[in-house]
């Protein structure tokens, strides 16, 4: 039986150099496209070789000489990390001490030529059944480093803040970091250096792949964030097919199925639990972790869906006589972990149906000659009941070499021709047998070729899922940050409508929309709270002093020309003054015709900010002005007469 693969329906590159060298500046290579079952060829050069391994993201990207595609380790390292995630650069003729393609080739029965092209086939053709090692350079680990995206400067007076601003950035962006990180579920650690003001830099080892991590790389004003696989310490190889023992399977069926291996030592090797995975699904896991001999369940009668199991891969059954008891399969599987009652059951099953074939385990094993393998001999005996003897004779005469054809005279054989010619006998009969023994191969590779037809189909959509789940996760994380701008967003709204509800109170009283003005009897008056620059300044950033406006000072002490003057500037109808106030204010405001008077002389009703005053209140201050303003000229015109005629009658002495 074949050793079955994951690749069979992976898409494969199988390349091999066609002209000039790596190490040279034009390499071209010979390139094979392999699915499982067309073939592409073609001639390409090294950076339309990049570019259709990124656009096309295979599976596997075969060679016979990984430093055909890089001239040094460096180089090697370079080109693994600009490979898609998702692809393996595969050597197929072996490790650190790789063996002639054309022997690797023969020993697995694919055709292989001395051609660019055909060496380039011959590797896509291998890979594909998961012959040779993949070549990594990188763990499964992440790093990312948060650091500052400019320099700190010299100094200067500025320095320090421009510093501490640049430190406080690295560790804003270091904990948002953390946060989508934990949001993902990915175990890491960070290792931040605090620095004046926040962190020069944090580095973050995440135990995910690259393409696993919800961060991009980028560098924007004061912090730049770099992601890197964590590297190796050398170029590692890892074997694409792992051999795969002769197992005893339990099966517990059911909503969610389960299946647990044994081996012929009685050691459970793996178990599996699943609610998702079909049929397909775990019959691919099993294949993938050994060759089963029997298939076990823990009731009687054994369920159809365990059958069905049984005849997929042609072993033998074991039920218990009766049900098996919760508490023996408790005591049989105490020294074992699992983490549900179905991978127990399962568990239980194969140790159970290795308990009831142990001794037969155990005497076999006894009778089995070193130089035959134990595992071939026990899956013929338990599997297919044949008898030991007949195994092992069957297996150490099929390595017999066949002896050379003698002729014979006419004459009376010695014992040693007859035991020749009865060994040749034999090796016919052998001969007849593997010739059996290879038909019923060929219908169990036809039997494999429709389930890997099966596995294919189902791969490609579990990989169409996998991409509709990683879309569905991006695009939930922008929909997380569009959400958050739009609450920022709704906050400022409701700010500014609270803002504008205010300003229509005032324009209602500036209009007299409120209903006590619309009599004419109220007019709007806008309070201040002091009469200095920064109170007005204040009131006009928020409401706003109109030509015309009443404006109230609170505290009218503290004024000077200055202030006076700024006031001016906004033209207002009257000011009303709270207290005492400067002579030089009162002289700026009657230079500048601003009506004012005292806040006593008017009843002011106020309303939150704003406040309302009798429209005749408001004009007895504008006349008793008037009247002020008029008695202040007359005085000024009385004391200049006076002026004059002293300076008169000094000039007659």
């Amino acid at each position: 039986m074949s050793t079955r693969t994951r690749a069979l329906d992976a898409l494969v590159f199988g390349v091999d150099v066609q002209s000039g060298d790596v190490r040279g500046n034009a390499p071209s290579y010979a390139l094979v496209v392999y699915d499982g079952e067309e073939i592409e060829r073609d001639v390409v050069s090294r950076r339309k070789l990049r570019r259709l391994v990124a656009d096309e993201e295979p599976d596997l990207l075969a060679t016979d000489n990984m430093y055909e595609l890089a001239a040094d380790k460096d180089q090697l390292v370079h080109f693994l990390r600009g490979l898609p995630a998702e692809t393996k650069l595969v050597q197929v003729t072996g490790d650190e001490r790789p063996e002639p393609l054309s022997r690797v080739a023969k020993r697995h029965g694919v055709p292989y030529g001395k051609p660019a092209i055909e060496e380039a086939e011959a590797a896509a053709r291998l890979a594909a059944r998961n012959v040779g090692y993949e070549v990594s350079a990188f763990t499964n680990e992440t790093e990312i480093k948060v650091s500052r995206g400019r320099s700190t400067g010299k100094g200067g007076w500025s320095s320090d803040r421009y510093t501490r601003r640049i430190h406080g950035n690295v560790k804003t962006d270091a904990r948002e970091i953390a946060s989508k990180l934990d949001d993902a579920g990915l175990d890491y650690e960070m290792d931040e250096t605090e620095k004046y003001g926040g962190f020069s830099n944090a580095v973050f080892t995440v135990q995910a792949r690259m393409e696993d991590i919800p961060v991009s790389s980028r560098r924007s004003g004061d912090t730049r964030v770099e992601i890197e696989p964590v590297r190796r310490d050398g170029i590692e190889f890892v074997p694409l097919a792992r051999r795969r023992d002769r197992v005893l399977v339990g099966i517990d069926p059911g909503t969610t199925t389960a299946a647990a291996l044994v081996d012929f030592d009685g050691r459970v090797l793996d178990v599996l639990s699943t609610r998702t995975a079909d049929t397909a699904d775990v019959v691919e896991w099993i294949i993938e972790h050994g060759r089963p001999v029997l298939v076990a369940a823990d009731v009687t009668p054994m369920p159809e869906t365990v059958d069905s199991f049984r005849r997929t891969f042609d072993a033998a059954g074991w039920e218990p006589d009766a049900d098996l008891p919760v508490d023996e399969k408790q005591h049989r599987t105490r020294e074992e972990g699992y983490e549900n009652d179905h991978e127990r059951d399962a568990m239980a099953a194969a140790l159970f149906a290795y308990d009831a074939h142990e001794d037969q385990i155990r005497r076999v094993t006894e009778q089995i000659p070193p130089q035959v393998d134990r595992e071939d001999v026990l899956a013929r005996v338990v599997g297919n009941g044949e008898h030991v003897d007949a195994v092992v004779d069957d297996l150490t005469a099929t390595e017999e070499p066949q002896p050379e054809e003698t002729e014979h005279e006419a004459r009376e054989l010695t014992d040693e021709e007859k035991r020749i010619r009865d060994l040749e006998r034999q090796v016919e009969r052998l001969s007849d047998h593997v010739d059996e023994l290879e038909a019923e191969l060929e219908e169990k590779e036809a039997e494999i070729e429709e389930y890997e037809s099966e596995l294919s189909d189902a791969r490609r959509e579990e990989r169409e899922r996998a991409r509709e789940r990683r879309e569905v996760t991006k695009l939930e994380w922008e929909n997380s940050r569009l959400e958050d701008e739009l609450d920022a967003e709704r906050e400022r709204a409701d700010e500014l409508e609270s803002k504008l509800a205010r300003l229509k109170d005032l324009w209602k009283l500036d209009h007299s929309n409120f209903a006590d003005v619309n009599s004419g009897d109220l007019v709007a008056v806008k309070p201040v709270e002091q009469f200095t620059r920064d109170a007005i300044e204040s009131t006009v950033e928020e409401y706003g002093i109109a030509a015309g406006d009443v404006v109230y000072f609170r505290d009218a002490s503290g004024a000077g020309r200055a202030t006076a003057e700024l006031l001016a500037d906004h033209d207002p109808r009257v000011v009303l003054l709270s207290g005492s106030t400067s002579d030089a204010a009162r002289d700026v405001l009657y230079e500048e015709d601003v009506a004012f008077g005292p806040a006593d002389d008017v009843r002011i009703r106020e309303i939150d900010e704003l406040a309302i005053a009798s429209e005749d209140a408001v004009e007895a201050v504008e006349a008793d002005y008037r009247e002020r303003v008029e008695e202040r000229e007359q005085e000024q015109n009385e004391a200049m007469v006076d002026q004059i005629i002293s300076e008169h009658r000094a000039d007659r002495e």
